[in-house]
């Protein structure tokens, strides 16, 4: 018997000062048997600091490799941003910089180790792709507060996070870097 995905629902309250974004947002993500806790927080945060009208989770996700984990396009369906999450490869992420005008990667993974995938590869535009390391620290302690239904204070200045759940504050960083070559 095949296992289901688990959804989980987050409450969240969006103070995004770098941005300019203030936003109270019901999210529902569902978290596929193979999916890491670090990896489906990482998604929710990164449609919370990427907020914006037209943004979605892909149909497919994990099960479908053909969409990004998250996307935005505008009125008419065309592209406005490829949002990926994890540590997709090279290919992938040539392939989203051709579709989309825009692509973020926000990752989990120590991106030493994942920019040495990228070495020597490919990818349309690898300078203009946002990459954005999460703070591992930040989703550890996160990852204890990980329930069914979450209430987050989620707040963003000077890519500094506060997270305020469960009477708590966590807080992190949010590091920007840039592809390799």
């Amino acid at each position: 018997m095949a296992l289901t995905a688990t959804v989980y629902t987050f409450d969240v309250a969006v103070n995004d000062i770098d941005r300019g974004v203030y936003e109270t947002l019901a999210i529902k993500a569902a978290r596929h048997p193979s999916e890491s806790e670090d990896y489906l927080l990482t998604r929710v945060l990164a449609y919370c600091l990427e907020y914006t009208e037209g943004i979605t989770f892909s149909k497919g996700g994990i099960s479908d490799p053909e969409d990004p984990p998250l996307l935005v396009k505008d009125l008419t369906g065309a592209w406005c941003s490829w949002i990926e999450v994890g540590a997709p490869d090279a290919a992938r992420l040539h392939k989203a910089s051709k579709a989309s005008p825009r692509v973020a990667l926000y990752t989990h993974k120590e991106p030493r180790i994942l920019f040495r995938g990228y070495e020597g590869q490919t990818i349309h535009r690898a300078a203009q792709i946002e990459v954005i390391a999460m703070d591992r620290a930040l989703l550890e302690a996160l990852v204890t507060h990980l329930d069914r239904r979450v209430r987050w204070s989620l707040t963003r200045t000077d890519d500094q996070l506060f997270v305020d759940v469960a009477g708590e504050t966590l807080t992190g960083s949010l590091e920007r870097l840039r592809l390799p070559g």
